[in-house]
């Protein structure tokens, strides 16, 4: 295959597991040896669950969006950036990807905006819904990351981002990593989830749809696509329209389907792609 831009989401029990994270990191290696320019995106949700409970700073929900006070953003931002990005940077340079640790908040990298979330309620009413602070992106400066692939360095994104005025915002990693992928303008978006792409009939694997079109996306909302695979999908479908040409769903525990898409032409995963 030729060389590819690939931007990898990373998280999940992928990231938890030690053997797991050791298997990613040669499947990493093994795809850059290969040619291909890699950026990888991580969020780090068990990891922020833990430090806000040792902070004693409760964590709330609300339509999948956690909800951030300013010191919660203190703990997410010391826990993605002082422990998760660099223990990944450190274990991915030790397998010989050259990695960087980043976060949007590098070189203003990633600009976000407050991120409004709307409800309606059961009288038909929109509610605006307060999140703190948590962002959207607003814009992405790629020089930063394209100078360091074009110097065979792995970019590893931690998902924060800060406004005009220089306030810090969580970002939901899903978000972070489509806007990336798109601003990077990839070849591939691969989403690294706990299972191994999308069933029509879960978790029947005769059911694992191997490609869907962008256009065929809207109508599998509510049966196919659900739950925790939603916001996944939404960050692919974002991407795509952005110009993105594909998006790959892979199951990061097994990290096997990264080269065998990749390099030993097996079919793994869900694609969807633009047509």
């Amino acid at each position: 295959m030729q060389s590819l831009k690939l931007l990898i989401k990373y998280g999940g029990n992928a990231m938890i597991n030690k053997e797991l994270k050791q298997q990613i990191a040669q499947a990493l290696f093994l795809l850059k040896k290969a040619g291909h320019q890699i950026t990888l995106v991580h969020g780090g949700g068990p990891f922020i669950n833990n430090a806000l409970e040792k902070a004693k700073i409760a964590s709330e929900f609300i339509e999948g969006q956690r909800q951030t006070s300013p010191e919660a953003l203190e703990e997410i931002q010391k826990t993605l950036i002082g422990e998760v990005n660099s223990d990944l940077t450190h274990l991915f340079s030790q397998h010989q990807l050259s990695a960087v640790g980043l976060s949007g908040l590098d070189c203003e990298m990633v600009r976000v905006e407050k991120k409004k979330l709307q409800k309606t309620t059961e009288n038909g009413i929109i509610d605006e819904i307060d999140l703190g602070r948590v962002g959207q992106v607003k814009s992405v400066d790629t020089s930063l990351i394209n100078t360091l692939l074009n110097q065979n360095f792995t970019p590893v994104i931690a998902c924060l981002g800060a406004d005009e005025d220089g306030l810090v915002y969580n970002i939901n990693a899903d978000d972070f990593a489509g806007e990336i992928g798109a601003a990077l303008d990839v070849d591939y978006y691969v989403s690294l989830t706990d299972v191994d792409g999308l069933y029509r009939n879960y978790p029947d694997p005769a059911s694992l749809i191997s490609n869907i079109s962008l256009e065929d996306l809207p109508k599998y909302y509510g049966s196919i696509i659900q739950g925790g695979m939603i916001p996944k999908i939404q960050s692919c479908e974002l991407a795509l329209k952005k110009g993105v040409k594909n998006a790959l769903i892979l199951n990061g525990t097994k990290p096997k389907q990264l080269l065998d898409f990749f390099e030993n032409k097996l079919k793994s995963g869900t694609t969807i792609s633009q047509k």
